[in-house]
């Protein structure tokens, strides 16, 4: 009896061992099962995502029209001569018109020497009016000539604007010299100084608007006085 109990035992130990190690390699089976099935979905999932546009940035080609430039061209020409009119008053004697003559050489783009010749003609001083038949002078010797060399400075460069479609190269400068004035029958030591402001329509055509005075002394009224003589004018010049 003691023995077939123990050999009932005995078989069924060797059965839940076997059970067991059955079990274990179904469990292992399934778990490869499952992570394969979870490596493919992420294969899948991968596949359906949308590139990333930082790591592969599109490249845009620009549609730019060029435009076509007109390149203006500049004289190089630094020699500057013109003719001048306006109208200048002659301390004591009135304001009477004048015209004259212009050359200049441009040493750089800032800086310049101008030669002037000028002439106009005095007109009765207010004791001659009132004295009738006085003549202080005689029509000769009413005649103001001038000659002086200047220095000038452009400064303010800029441009004058004509409607939409058009713009004029300008400037402002100033003038001082020294020169020479014949006028009463007796030739003065003169200096000049003043401001203007050039246009130029085109690349060898400029029009000036220049303002100067000329001072020199005088002693023709009976005092020897500094005279101030306030020259206002228009004129045009062209470059060689």
């Amino acid at each position: 009896m003691e023995t077939g109990i123990r050999v009932l035992l005995l078989t069924v130990a060797l059965a839940a061992l076997s059970g067991c190690a059955s079990v274990r390699n179904w469990y292992h089976h399934r778990a490869e099962v499952r992570d394969a099935n979870a490596a493919a979905r992420d294969e899948a999932k991968r596949a359906d995502q949308p590139p990333d546009d930082d790591a592969n940035p599109r490249v845009v080609e620009p549609e730019v029209e060029r435009r076509k430039i007109k390149v203006p061209k500049i004289r190089s020409a630094n020699v500057e001569l013109g003719l001048d009119y306006g109208a200048l008053s002659i301390e004591d004697f009135g304001t009477n018109p004048s015209y004259g003559a212009t050359i200049a050489y441009h040493v750089t783009e800032d800086f310049f020497f101008q030669g002037e010749f000028g002439r106009s003609k005095a007109g009765r001083t207010s004791f001659e009016t009132l004295g009738g038949n006085v003549q202080l002078l005689t029509s000769a010797q009413r005649r103001f000539t001038y000659y002086d060399l200047s220095l000038g400075y452009n400064f303010l460069p800029g441009e004058v604007f004509l409607g939409r479609g058009r713009a004029l190269t300008s400037a402002f400068y100033l003038l001082g010299g020294i020169g020479s004035t014949d006028f009463a029958g007796d030739k003065k030591f003169t200096v000049n100084f003043g401001a203007g402001f050039r246009v130029l329509p085109s690349d060898w055509l400029a029009v000036h608007i220049t303002v100067q005075d000329r001072v020199f002394q005088s002693a023709l009224l009976g005092v020897d006085k500094l005279t101030n003589n306030i020259e206002m004018r228009i004129g045009t010049t062209v470059f060689f």
